[in-house]
């Protein structure tokens, strides 16, 4: 018995038997008989229906209000096998106004000719079974008789009760139609084998990569045909659960890992696999411990890189499972993506980390311009700072003149959505372009906010970022008897003025200091960007979404400076910033997101004499994987976060930051509150970027 199965087994959880799984892939090499498909000219008929964000395409809401639908990677091949089949659409457009309208002309401006039956495209909420009910009716035929495409878990879960089949990405269309399942599948990439040679053989079979933990080891989805053409092919395959209607997860864990005395003597290698498997069972077993009470449990998918991969049922809040002591970010949500491996920014990094190591001035000494500085003096202010926190938190009204003031920002709150509305004013009154990236979470749909200057002629963006949702999940809350309960996030308050209501003040300043250096006649040779991400809170979901989009857009990002929380100083405390660069993905990205934080750090004692400046990088960041930035990361671009001081010297949470993280008391009357500290924060990581952009 392995230690993973052992620990697994202390916690009450029956460990996997692998016999079953492989006499399971054994019998769906070629395919179980099918259900009573139509036939219709001797040939048998399935009807086809898409979700449309995310699965089919990446959705953007563009600033003239229409939709832009971009397809995404293998999506036209699969669409192209089965030209002939019936196909339609489940989708949800929202309640923009003429929303349907708007989205059934991207989609066939997207998918010319791939959707001409009309009565088989289906509009409307999906959070219960009656949507995909409808469309199985509008076939005319059984509902086994239908397949539903969708990456979303939850969805998948109400059509598998409608009766219908399902798939979690288009790529395994074929093995719905004809009964065969779908797992979730280790991938060891042997020695003298590459991610690139593995991509290669993923993409001509039914594999789809969902996180790549090292250059050893890929998470994917896979068939048995994709895992008997990987095989072939020479890599090692250890299949774990079917993926049906589960989404899954990386789920750290911070707490020391005793590693017994026997493997004192052992190799390294030895002793570091035991150590990960240890806390991968403890990680596994804590939250498997949180989440009882469901219909269906999560399943372990094995060790990850500082905890455990996780397979979590629709309908389980895995995202809401802490342990105690947790750092931020340790839930990350991993996308299926046959892109993934490919990483496009690798390019970009490798060609910029020169340039970054050479400084504003090309000696690595150089400073942001006076100009620039004064520039950013003058409006990344405390004052504005104050301002719009005060707006987006509650304190004062979310539009001055109206009533409204935010109660939260959380991603399941109605709030959250006023907020945006808000944050695409602000930036369209700056004269930026302003799109609304959608993606769907839990059954709402939700919206990454872009404001973009561009420049003609420009060969890449410089992206300053921050994320827009709050969270009070570690708060106190009481019922009407005054007995412990939950955090309820669609009615409770979560003000999140530090997290991170201070990083998206300061991304909304810095768009305001690019607008009057503009407006002095100054211009960027680079574009820039300004994006506040949704669902942080929510395993990084936003990121993931805008970074996978802009990979398969082939977008070129020249660097990353995402401010999470710089507003938390704890009164007497001497004032740090610390600077994030660890990667978990090496490389290209490595190198240059270490150059990227040494021109913030540079740029920090000319902002603000006296603060101490920490630069954290390499495995030992404690911030690694853990905010937005890593979703850049992912996919090979330079990209570093900045926060206020978060962790002690030995990487555990309890630095001099706020200490009202996660609760009702994150406030920005809060005595750890300080826009002064703030300000200076985001003026170094305002001019930093603006000069990188070329001001």
């Amino acid at each position: 018995m392995t230690i993973e199965e052992g620990q697994g087994a202390q916690c009450g959880r029956s460990a996997t038997r692998l016999s079953l799984l492989l006499g399971s892939l054994r019998g769906s090499l070629h395919g179980s008989p099918r259900g009573s498909n139509r036939i219709i000219g001797g040939t048998e008929m399935t009807t086809l229906f898409f979700d449309i964000g995310a699965t089919l395409a990446d959705g953007r809401l563009e600033a003239d209000g229409s939709w832009l639908l971009r397809p995404r990677p293998r999506v036209s091949q699969v669409l192209d096998a089965f030209a002939g089949e019936p196909k339609g659409i489940i989708s949800n457009p929202g309640a923009e106004q003429d929303a349907v309208a708007k989205l059934t002309e991207a989609l066939h401006e997207a998918f010319p000719g791939r959707f001409p039956d009309d009565h088989l495209i289906h509009f409307g909420p999906k959070d219960s079974r009656a949507i995909f009910d409808d469309a199985v009716a509008s076939t005319g035929s059984a509902a086994d008789d239908c397949v539903f495409v969708g990456e979303d878990h939850d969805e998948r879960a109400f059509a598998r009760t409608a009766g219908m089949r399902v798939a979690p990405h288009p790529v395994f269309t074929r093995a719905a139609i004809e009964n065969r399942p779908v797992f979730w599948t280790r991938i060891d990439v042997p020695e003298g084998r590459t991610l690139g040679a593995l991509e290669s053989v993923a993409n001509g079979t039914e594999a789809v990569p969902v996180h790549v933990a090292s250059p050893r080891l890929v998470l994917a989805m896979a068939t048995a045909l994709g895992v008997e053409a990987l095989q072939q092919a020479g890599f090692t395959t250890d299949v774990r659960e079917q993926v049906e209607d589960t989404a899954a997860f990386l789920v750290r864990d911070d707490r020391p890992v005793p590693v017994p005395e026997s493997f004192a003597g052992t190799s390294d290698g030895s002793r570091t696999a035991a150590e990960g498997a240890m806390r991968a069972a403890a990680a596994f077993c804590f939250a498997s411990g949180e989440l009882t009470g469901y219909p269906r449990q999560i399943s372990s998918l094995g060790p990850a890189p500082g905890g455990v991969y996780v397979a979590s049922p629709a309908g389980v809040p895995i995202e809401e499972v802490h342990t105690q002591g947790a750092k931020p970010g340790h839930t990350e949500r991993l996308l299926p993506d046959p892109a993934l491996l490919s990483r496009p920014g690798e390019t970009q990094a490798e060609e910029f980390t020169a340039a970054l190591s050479a400084g504003f001035d090309g000696t690595g000494d150089g400073l942001p311009s006076p100009e620039t500085l004064a520039a950013v003096r003058a409006t990344v202010t405390p004052e504005a700072l104050r301002t719009h926190v005060a707006r987006i938190s509650g304190v004062e009204p979310l539009v001055p003149g109206e009533p409204l003031k935010v109660r939260s920002r959380d991603a399941a709150h109605a709030d959250n959505g006023l907020v945006v509305d808000a944050l695409v004013r602000h930036f369209q009154d700056l004269g930026l372009v302003v799109r609304r990236h959608a993606f769907r979470w839990r059954g709402r749909q939700l919206f990454n906010v872009e404001a973009e200057h561009r420049v003609e002629g420009a060969d890449s963006a410089v992206l300053l970022t921050g994320h827009l949702d709050s969270t009070a999940q570690s708060g106190h809350f009481v019922d009407a008897n005054g007995d412990p309960r939950p955090y309820d996030p669609t009615v409770d308050p979560a003000p999140g003025a530090d997290d991170d209501g201070s990083g998206t003040a300061a991304v909304m300043a810095a768009a305001e200091c690019l607008h009057a250096l503009v407006a002095e006649g100054r211009a960027p040779t680079r574009h820039v960007r300004f994006v506040l991400f949704n669902a942080e809170e929510q395993a990084l979901v936003g990121s993931k979404r805008y970074a996978r989009a802009a990979a398969a857009a082939d977008d070129h990002i020249a660097g990353v400076f995402q401010m999470d929380m710089i507003a938390g100083l704890q009164d007497g405390s001497p004032p740090a910033v610390e600077i994030h660069a660890g990667s978990s993905v090496p490389g290209p990205v490595v190198a240059a997101s270490d150059a990227l934080g040494d021109l913030v750090a540079r740029t920090v004692p000319a902002i603000a004499s006296g603060f101490e400046v920490q630069q954290l990088t390499g495995a030992g960041d404690p911030a690694l994987g853990r905010s937005d930035h890593a979703s850049f990361h992912e996919r090979g671009w330079a990209a570093i976060a900045v926060s206020e001081d978060l962790f002690r010297a030995d990487g555990s949470q309890g630095g001099t930051g706020t200490r009202k993280y996660h609760t009702p008391g994150d406030t920005l009357l809060d005595e750890d509150h300080d826009t002064q500290y703030a300000a200076a924060i985001a003026r170094s990581v305002t001019a930093t970027a603006l000069t990188f952009a070329g001001l």
